[in-house]
């Protein structure tokens, strides 16, 4: 089995016990959109963890998405995705989360509030903010 293969069958990154080809990778190679706000942000979690640059470019709505890179040029070591709260409304939506990594042995924690928007069928990651710990 291929590293790749090996990847696919693994556990997703995003915490759902699901196998990732099964979970975010439908997501991620383009063969389904995901169909909230939450599915969405999980996919763009575990393309985080893979370093898919284009993947979270693709999802990031384009009136706020950064020129610069998205991902981390140091080797990253994501620990876990906690989702703290889903809400939709129409066509708009919010999902907290927490999620946990390591950057050359010192542990982070990124606690996000994200917005995101439905633009012809498919949901896009606008922005963040960060709540006070």
């Amino acid at each position: 089995m291929s590293r790749q293969e090996q990847k696919n069958a693994s556990p997703c990154p995003c915490g759902s016990a699901k196998k990732y080809e099964q979970c975010c990778g439908v997501y991620i190679s383009g063969t389904a959109a995901a169909p909230t706000a939450e599915a969405l942000m999980r996919s763009r979690y575990s393309a985080y963890t893979r370093n898919d640059e284009a993947y979270l470019r693709a999802t990031w709505d384009e009136r706020t998405c950064p020129s610069e890179r998205i991902t981390h040029d140091e080797p990253t070591n994501w620990l876990g995705l906690e989702v703290r709260k889903h809400q939709q409304d129409g066509d708009q939506a919010i999902v907290e989360f927490v999620a946990r990594y390591k950057i050359a042995g010192k542990a982070h924690r990124l606690h996000e509030v994200s917005r995101f928007v439905k633009y012809d069928g498919k949901w896009l990651y606008v922005d963040g903010s960060f709540p006070q710990k």
